[in-house]
């Protein structure tokens, strides 16, 4: 290909939709830091924000290369392109924009991925411990996925999307199944956090969830419209399913919890929204605007059921991973098999439309296997780490609170708004000793005088 081939209008928007990816990271730690404890927020939002440094290494290191550069054996790719050798070059085009455009966009797909396991372990893992695994997670498991999913060469590409032939347009397979069953084996590994179920473990600011809630509905029309690589049609229809899928799954989310709780709450309205995304996300391309509304309000309402499974099956999946993105992911995914047509871009008749029932057992086989092989590896990574440079909190800093014992911070400054020292339990220990010493010392004068 020739420089005369790359379109303008394309590039742009491939770049415009890889900066709109990159914000559903930082929305992603508002979303979550909102939804953990006063004492975990600063690391709750850490844990985000370290992927896209981490990560970013990662992918121009080698992480472009086994993704998209060839394939080994149609499950990883090669070193032929380790630290994006030859991609600066004017000539080096993917279709009609620049291959380095096609690599920013998809550096942020890989970024949000791990990120998004970290809500399944929230206030009690390692501050290093975290780190170790989204290195070796994203080596081990992000990679080859992507690779098998995305890398397509007329037969000699992935295993998944090329030689299979399973949909998935804009990630549901190898973003939220694959991320969704690697936070149920961390939350397996780490085990429960003291006082669940036991102990009110509310989110501390339905503001910040709120925030982050839209901030990643905005960005998520680039992770799913973007991904057609064009401006074009194909952009459109994923654009408008996306935005039809997740304001129905706000409705089928905020139904289900009138009926079981008798209330509909603010979480529940940002939580279904983001249920909504997680499964319009393979499907966006591959059904009708009235397809994805259906599956928005079947997507919302099963979510809505399945967070709360934990309970019956025992792991504490902390921020709902589980329900919201591996459940999310899998509904999105077979949908495909049931309402998917070929009058969408993605071209492919469902059992709804004619088209019997084997795009229904493709998107099952490629689901299973990416979440079988997900978790084993996140669960063995997992105790790994914790066997040598320790993933679960001790129980005392635990209880005193992730924020200060991993970073030594706090969120609020309650001391500086009330002007009184030591009287929060954010509070410094040294700042706590020094009230109780003073406290101390004029009950004396007092019982002096």
């Amino acid at each position: 290909m020739t420089l005369m081939e790359i379109n303008a209008g394309d590039t742009a928007w491939v770049l415009v939709s890889a900066a709109l990816v990159m914000l559903m990271t930082p929305g992603l730690a508002f979303f979550y830091g909102g939804m953990v404890r006063v004492k975990s927020v600063l690391n709750m939002m850490m844990m985000s924000a370290i992927t896209i440094a981490v990560v970013t290494v990662l992918w121009v290191l080698v992480g472009y290369s086994l993704t998209f550069g060839g394939d080994s054996g149609h499950v990883i790719g090669n070193f032929s392109e380790v630290g994006l050798s030859g991609l600066i070059a004017p000539e080096a085009v993917s279709g009609t924009i620049p291959t380095l455009a096609f690599v920013a966009f998809q550096l942020m797909f890989a970024i949000i991925t791990p990120a998004l396991i970290s809500g399944a372990i929230a206030d009690r893992a390692t501050f290093r411990g975290w780190i170790a695994f989204v290195v070796g997670w994203t080596l081990l498991v992000y990679f080859p996925v992507a690779h098998s999913v995305w890398f397509l060469d007329d037969g000699n590409g992935g295993w998944i999307g090329d030689k299979l032939g399973a949909i998935d347009f804009a990630g549901g397979t190898a973003v939220h199944v694959n991320a969704g069953a690697a936070a149920l084996a961390l939350a397996i590994v780490l085990g429960k956090r003291i006082g669940w179920r036991k102990d009110p473990m509310r989110p501390h600011s339905l503001p910040l969830v709120v925030l982050g809630a839209a901030l990643l509905w905005f960005g998520w029309f680039g992770f799913n419209a973007g991904s057609a690589l064009s401006a074009g049609t194909t952009a459109a229809v994923t654009f408008v399913n996306t935005q039809v899928a997740t304001a129905a799954a706000v409705i089928g989310w905020l139904i289900v919890e009138r009926i079981r709780h008798g209330k509909a709450t603010t979480l529940g309205m940002a939580s279904g929204a983001v249920a909504g995304l997680v499964a319009i996300t393979p499907a966006c391309g591959a059904l009708t605007p009235v397809g994805s509304l259906i599956l928005g309000v079947v997507a919302g309402g099963i979510c809505a059921f399945a967070v709360s499974l934990k309970y019956k099956l025992g792991f504490d999946d902390s921020l709902d991973v589980v329900g919201v993105h591996l459940v999310g992911g899998l509904v999105g995914s077979l949908a495909i098999g049931f309402l998917g047509t070929a009058a969408a871009p993605s071209a492919v008749d469902g059992l709804f439309y004619g088209g019997g029932a084997s795009q229904l057992g493709k998107q099952a086989l490629a689901n299973v296997v990416v979440a079988l092989y997900s978790f084993a590896v996140a669960f063995l990574l997992g105790k790994v780490i914790d066997k040598t440079i320790g993933f679960r909190l001790k129980e005392d800093d635990e209880v005193t609170g992730v924020d200060q014992v991993e970073h030594a911070e706090t969120a609020y400054d309650f001391l500086g708004a009330s002007g009184l020292r030591g009287h929060s339990p954010l509070a410094r220990p040294q700042a706590a000793a020094e009230v109780d010493n003073e406290t101390t010392e004029a009950s004396k004068e007092g019982a002096n005088a």
